[in-house]
């Protein structure tokens, strides 16, 4: 196999970076050279995953865009904040790609200065999708604000990446991604250690609840909401595994008996040490819970999060809650009943075996070799 350069952009945030990582690393060990992109602020995390690390510069925070924006339609807020944000990062990007020299650029779908600097300079680009749900508004919002800087380098939107790699299994996906190509998800999560407990056998149900990386930082009712319902599972017969950083703790008050961790995991490997998993909906947590065949109760608070829990609940994996039915009595229900009826399981083992049976990022890296070699066409 002839080695290749590839460029991986992403935001600078972790359920943006970390979903590439694993992608990055099967090219690595298959010879190929690969380079990380992403911002000053996210380089600090950037480097603990062992790869290569390259900053395109400073950018806007993607939460503090949204939360100040001033815009009500959310979808069209995020799409708009992901497109200044690649306008920021651009001239460093297409400075970037013109020293080193890729053969391949693959993005995630909400990093859209990549693309620009792939397109500029003729280089082949792929996609690596995120998220159940099309998003439209974020693509649209997006060229709205790159309009100018679009149209300087002869473009009038976004260019369409040359394939779409979807790690979400078939069987769950809608019908606009029918074309996309499979991958396998595999979960890289940072520097967190496996907790001793996750290799014990377990005497009583175990209940993870994680908020992921981005809610918490949305408001502070968000936060404190979470504390009531921790209360109210403790009074289940259960074992309490809560995924939350540092500075959500210190939020928090005294936590109950029942919580038996608290701090981040790495969830790959300590879900399926646990019965069931309530979280917030994203990609990450959604994928590694279907992966380990856990059930879920689900509360999705925004954007592609409700998406990813109807996928789930449709597969019969796991129940949701809207956020205007959240309350801690009906969280600690819905977690009895997913505890209590197997069925749940069964149905989150069965779309297990349907992740488990997509090709591998090993298998994927052969799938961005040919699509580095193949002769460009006409950009979209």
């Amino acid at each position: 196999m002839i080695d290749v350069r590839i460029a991986f952009t992403a935001i600078g945030l972790p359920g943006h970076f970390y979903p590439l990582v694993p992608l990055a690393w099967a090219c690595r060990a298959a010879g190929h050279d690969v380079l990380m992109v992403t911002t000053d602020g996210f380089t600090a995390g950037a480097v603990r995953s062992g790869l290569p690390i390259a900053s395109c510069g400073q950018a806007a925070d993607f939460v503090d865009l949204v939360t100040h924006g001033g815009v009500q339609d959310e979808e069209y807020a995020n799409g708009r904040a992901f497109g200044r944000i690649a306008r920021q990062r651009l001239p460093r990007t297409e400075r970037l790609f013109r020293d080193w020299r890729p053969d391949l650029v693959v993005s995630e779908r909400a990093e859209f200065a990549g693309p620009i600097a792939a397109h500029t300079l003729g280089i082949p680009q792929i996609e690596l999708h995120w998220g159940r749900a099309a998003l439209p508004q974020y693509r649209i919002a997006a060229a709205d604000e790159l309009r100018p800087t679009l149209a300087a380098r002869g473009l009038t939107g976004l260019p369409a990446p040359r394939a779409s790699l979807n790690p979400w299994p078939p069987g769950l996906r809608l019908p606009y991604a029918g074309g996309h190509l499979s991958v396998r998800h595999e979960s890289y999560n940072g520097d967190a250690l496996v907790p001793g407990w996750a290799l014990e056998r377990r005497t009583r149900p175990r209940v993870c609840m994680t908020l992921g990386t981005v809610v918490p930082r949305i408001g502070e009712d968000v936060v404190s909401a979470w504390h009531p319902v921790l209360l109210a599972l403790a009074e289940l017969d259960v074992e309490l595994v809560v995924a939350v950083s540092e500075a959500v703790a210190a939020r928090w008050p005294a936590l109950p008996d029942a919580v038996r961790h608290f701090g981040w995991l790495p969830l790959s490997q300590s879900l399926g040490a646990c019965d069931a998993v309530i979280h917030h909906g994203g990609q990450g947590t959604t994928l590694t819970a279907l992966a380990t065949g856990r059930p879920q109760v689900m509360l999705p608070v925004f954007d592609d999060q409700f998406d990813n829990t109807e996928a789930v609940v449709r597969a019969g994996a796991g129940l949701r809650l809207l956020p205007d039915e959240v309350t801690p009595a009906s969280v600690a229900a819905r977690t009895g009943e997913v505890l209590a009826r197997a069925g749940y399981a069964r149905a989150a083992s069965d779309v297990a075996a349907e992740i488990a049976a997509q090709p591998s990022t090993a298998d994927t890296v052969r799938v961005l070799v040919d699509l580095a070699r193949e002769p460009l066409g006409r950009a979209a």
